[in-house]
């Protein structure tokens, strides 16, 4: 997906994240000599093309205090799990809910859910919830607790 000289522009100014203002795109804009709409529609284009898969703040979990963030992994039954991943998806303590394929027979979990609790009781908490949510369509789960912060990083591009 090619990319023209402005877009690289604007990616270069923000692959170390926007702004921390109230008008980060305008302040962009004024950084490249441009206008602020013309920095939301090149974004906007580079979305639908796929070069730019996603714009979001990316929290740092640990700073807010949730220690116990934990990347849920379910075993469910294929004819479910679409229904079902989208119904855990939309929890509002899940952060990223997504399908992964099977590596049978040493892992044989499909639906992948993160948690985050300020306590391992509220984690914990969540993952009943998630279990409830389930049902018998869940054959099993485990929960994989972070034990760092990993560098969170996107698209990167030289000048």
């Amino acid at each position: 997906m090619p990319i023209d000289e402005i877009d690289r522009k604007i990616i270069q100014a923000t692959q170390a994240g926007l702004p921390l203002v109230s008008e980060p795109y305008q302040a962009v804009s004024e950084q490249l000599g441009l206008s602020a709409q013309t920095v939301m529609l090149h974004l906007a284009e580079m979305q639908q093309t796929g070069v730019v898969r996603r714009i979001a703040a990316v929290p740092n979990h640990y700073k807010l205090g949730y220690r116990f963030n934990g990347m849920t992994v379910w075993d469910v039954e294929d004819g479910y799990v679409d229904e079902l991943g989208q119904k855990v998806a939309m929890l509002p303590f899940v952060s990223h809910c997504y399908q992964r394929p099977r590596h049978l027979p040493e892992w044989p979990y499909n639906l992948f859910a993160m948690v985050h609790g300020k306590t391992e009781q509220d984690a914990g908490e969540q993952v009943a919830i998630i279990a409830e949510l389930l049902g018998a369509q869940a054959r099993n789960h485990e929960v994989l607790y972070s034990t760092k912060i990993l560098k969170k990083t996107g698209l990167r591009i030289g000048g």
